[in-house]
């Protein structure tokens, strides 16, 4: 599916970082500093989902998800340094799809995008598009985990780190990596990798002490093993 996803940022340092990610993941991208060049740019041509800062000069991210909610229903995800549930709720009050907070990992951010767009092609198709492994349902469109008819309740950033392994699966990653890509930090305590594996399999294997689906290469680092895993069209 050839997509085109907008970034309307302030920070040009950030869009490229966006830019590259996307590309790297194959989908295209233009960019605008602005709320106002964003919506000059939305009329000038059709992009499948749009990625929106908050702190923006002129007028701000909500004000432009405002004007664009008038007669857009283009996806859009917020991008923004505020944390504050008042400022997720007013997001998602004017129109947002979703709410990714500063500082962020870039890999997860295209994942989200790409499960959006993947959502976007399903709906269009009349079909919805599943990730299975055993007894594990996987929809990453709506953030929904389910064992059996059992709904797992999951952190936002042991949903992270499961999306960021269901995209990539069967490749194993350092816990350095998945800490720069999941946590967006090069540097930090990269045992919090091996604390959220552990937690994400307690509630997903059946036997955590000897996982089927989060693995360790020993020496190398973790994957989520492609061996049973299927992506389903419903």
């Amino acid at each position: 599916m050839h997509a085109k996803v907008l970034i309307i940022e302030d920070e040009e340092d950030i869009a490229r970082l966006i830019a590259m990610y996307l590309k790297r993941d194959g989908i295209d991208s233009d960019w605008c500093e602005t709320g106002e060049e964003g919506l000059q740019q939305l009329e000038k041509q059709a992009y499948d989902i749009l990625v929106l800062d908050i702190n923006l000069p002129g007028i701000d991210g909500f004000e432009t998800l405002r004007k664009i909610r008038k007669d857009n229903n283009i996806p859009v995800l917020i991008l923004s340094a505020r944390r504050e549930d008042a400022d997720m709720l007013i997001g998602f009050g004017g129109g947002a799809d979703d709410y990714v907070t500063k500082p962020f990992s870039p890999g997860v951010l295209t994942a989200r995008i790409r499960a959006h767009l993947n959502r976007i092609a399903a709906e269009s198709s009349g079909r919805e598009t599943l990730f299975q492994f055993g007894e594990i349902v996987f929809d990453p469109a709506h953030y929904i985990l389910k064992k059996g008819e059992e709904r797992i309740d999951l952190s936002r950033r042991e949903m992270d780190l499961l999306l960021y392994l269901t995209r990539n699966r069967g490749r194993v990653f350092s816990k350095e990596q998945i800490y720069k890509e999941v946590w967006g930090n090069e540097y930090g305590d990269i045992s919090t990798v091996t604390v959220h594996m552990q937690r994400l399999r307690k509630k997903i294997e059946i036997n955590p002490a000897e996982p089927q689906f989060l693995m360790t290469k020993y020496g190398y680092g973790y994957y989520l093993s492609a061996e049973g895993e299927n992506e389903t069209i419903l």
